[in-house]
């Protein structure tokens, strides 16, 4: 006889005879937190916890010191968990260090030291491409950075008055750059290219163009952080390939007298596609460059490609699943839906005009013409479709695919520092072919 509730059964049948096993209730199984990483950054710093299924969490920030508290439910601590103490770098702009413990029987409770007060964004994202569940914690500075502002500490933006009045073209004698290049990261580096180079032809005097200010060119490296982008066969990760390419190109650009670059991201973390649009707004950019490596179906597809906005739909098929895909960044890197403007891209796309898809065609014209002298092309024309990053309504807009990492072959040549120099080298010679043709207004400039 059988006394008390059974709460788990198994019935087996034994030569006709019934046999009713009774095992013990099986407790409930605390969430599993699966990976911890840290992306930390001037703009803000990510922290990501992955897990096994959605975790709920509240946080407080304490003054004097200034700390950030979270506890999450529904957790035990574990080995993975404890391991984000070892994560947190010297060098990150918001965080000194982070300690973590179990508060009380399923709640975890975190503390992050701060360098200074933050304007904390706490929320979870649901299940995407290879990820599991994810909570995030966004630590941004109370006083948001300014795209100027980083590029006057850097040396990157005159002060205010009349800037030179000096040609864009022809290029001027080589400048090694020698003391910018001390400054940088070992990995913002450029090694030279591993054959030499051609020798530059004569300057076209009919080429040249008198401006008289700067022209600020915006760079978008793709991806980033949460986000790689595509990954090759071995391994290449798409967000660090056009980063290289895209400080390759900076270098090249800046070579110019009257030309300054602003990257939208000049390290590995997650920038939003509008935020990348507003940064390039902020800055006045006369043009911007959105520079990714995608992978498709396919390994045997190839060659680079040069893409525009389009109001009335995609020019092919595939420009409509890449942009597709382009446009999911946002869901992989992780946005905060609750403080995004769900209307941006709309509104941006509506705003934009017949002049800047044009000007954006001569300018992708012009690019894709040099980058066939050097690398073989997918498409001979430039194509359009409805990329997300490309809807800025003032800023002529392209978005460059330098190769396909799906591609072996392809994957090879972009980890090569020798390919990344001569396709920045393209770009560069494209734009200033740009300019040549279509100089820049003399509009007013706040640097």
């Amino acid at each position: 006889m059988i006394t008390g509730p059974v709460t788990r059964r198994t019935v087996l049948k034994a030569g006709g005879v019934l046999l009713l096993s009774v095992l013990p209730a099986l407790p409930a199984c605390a969430a599993q937190i699966l990976a911890v990483r840290v992306w930390p950054a001037e703009d803000y710093t990510r922290v990501t916890l992955e897990n096994d299924s959605e975790l709920k969490a509240t946080h407080f920030t304490v003054p004097d010191p200034q700390r950030l508290v979270v506890d999450i439910e529904g957790l035990e601590l574990n080995p993975t968990l404890k391991g984000l103490v070892a994560k947190i770098q010297s060098n990150d702009p918001y965080i000194k260090q982070v300690r973590v413990g179990q508060n009380r029987p399923n709640v975890v409770r975190l503390v992050f030291d701060l360098k200074e007060e933050i304007k904390p964004q706490v929320f979870t994202l649901a299940p995407i491409g290879t990820y599991n569940h994810r909570l995030i914690f966004d630590l941004y500075p109370i006083k948001a950075v300014d795209p100027i502002a980083a590029m006057i500490e850097k040396g990157e933006w005159s002060p205010p008055g009349a800037p030179p009045d000096r040609p864009v073209l022809p290029a001027p004698a080589p400048d090694p750059l020698a003391a910018q290049r001390a400054q940088l990261p070992p990995e913002a580096v450029i090694k030279p290219a591993p054959h030499p180079a051609a020798p530059e032809a004569a300057p076209d005097a009919a080429n040249a163009v008198k401006v008289t200010r700067m022209i600020t060119i915006a760079l978008d490296p793709g991806h980033g952080g949460e986000d790689p982008g595509a990954i090759g066969a071995s391994g290449a990760r798409e967000k660090d390939l056009v980063l290289s390419i895209a400080k390759r190109l900076k270098f090249k650009l800046e070579e110019q007298p009257n030309i300054r670059v602003m990257l939208t991201r000049d390290g590995d973390y997650f920038v939003p596609l509008g935020t990348r649009v507003d940064k390039a707004r902020k800055v006045q950019a006369d043009l911007f460059v959105s520079l990714h490596a995608d992978a498709f179906l396919q390994p045997s597809a190839r060659g680079s490609s040069v893409f525009v906005l389009s109001e009335k739909g995609a020019t092919s098929s595939a420009a409509r699943w890449l942009a597709n895909k382009e446009n999911l960044a946002d869901s992989i890197g992780g946005v905060n839906m609750k403080g995004h403007d769900l209307q941006l891209a709309s509104v941006l796309l509506d705003l934009s005009t017949t002049a800047q898809i044009n000007d954006s065609l001569k300018l992708g014209r012009a690019v894709l013409s040099e980058i066939g002298g050097m690398a073989r092309l997918h498409k001979g024309s430039v194509e359009q479709a409805g990329f997300a990053v490309l809807k800025a309504p003032d800023i002529p807009s392209i978005l460059i695919e330098t190769a396909f990492i799906s591609n072996p072959e392809e994957e090879a040549k972009l980890r090569d520092n020798g390919y990344q120099d001569e396709i920045a080298a393209a770009i560069a010679k494209g734009i200033k072919h740009y300019f040549s043709k279509n100089p820049p207004l003399a509009k007013s400039r706040m640097g």
